[in-house]
């Protein structure tokens, strides 16, 4: 599997009424495209006005025919060439409810050099279990090493708390061909 984000940060006076409708509008497209796992419309108004899509892809195939096709060059010709951010899963759990997730936590930490990467790893899988215990309904720990950074998705039916170095967002739309509903 592989993770995916990419983030637009819009200008104050953006109205974000435009992405709640693209939203709306767009995010039923995905609802049945191959090699999704899910995609988690994410867009929020503070502290800056951000629409930051959320992957998590069965492959890279899978991910490579999205980023080369015409629904992210429709993206691309709304919002602007984003850096695409990219990790691959230390942990991914997904329950068949997440379609009801409304809203979404983001955090991550740098790694420094050196750290034991498997006692890190167990610490995230700790972070994962805590987080589906208080209710998530997606959990995603991501791990790239060539900035050697992780990252923690958590999809929420309702309002989470956020701690410090976590964003929080508005999920307007999750499309999960890759779950399997119950």
């Amino acid at each position: 599997m592989i993770a995916m984000q990419y983030s637009f940060v819009l200008p104050a006076d953006y109205d974000m009424g435009v992405v709640r409708e693209r939203i709306a509008v767009k995010g039923p497209l995905l609802d049945d495209l191959p090699g999704l796992v899910f995609k988690a419309y994410l867009h929020a108004e503070a502290p800056e006005q951000t629409y930051a899509p959320f992957y998590l892809w069965r492959d890279e195939e899978a991910m490579h025919g999205f980023l080369n096709g015409p629904a992210f060059a429709g993206v691309a010709r709304a919002f602007g060439w984003p850096s695409v951010k990219t990790w691959t899963p230390w942990h991914a759990t997904i329950r068949a409810d997440v379609r009801q997730a409304r809203f979404a936590t983001r955090g991550g930490m740098v790694i420094a050099p050196y750290s034991a990467l498997g006692e890190l790893r167990l610490q995230e899988e700790a972070y994962a279990q805590q987080a589906l215990a208080q209710g998530a309904l997606a959990v995603v720990i991501g791990f790239e090493p060539v900035a050697w950074t992780i990252t923690r998705l958590c999809l929420w039916r309702d309002e989470p708390a956020t701690t410090a170095g976590e964003r929080r967002y508005d999920v307007g739309h999750v499309s999960a061909p890759g779950v399997t509903a119950t």
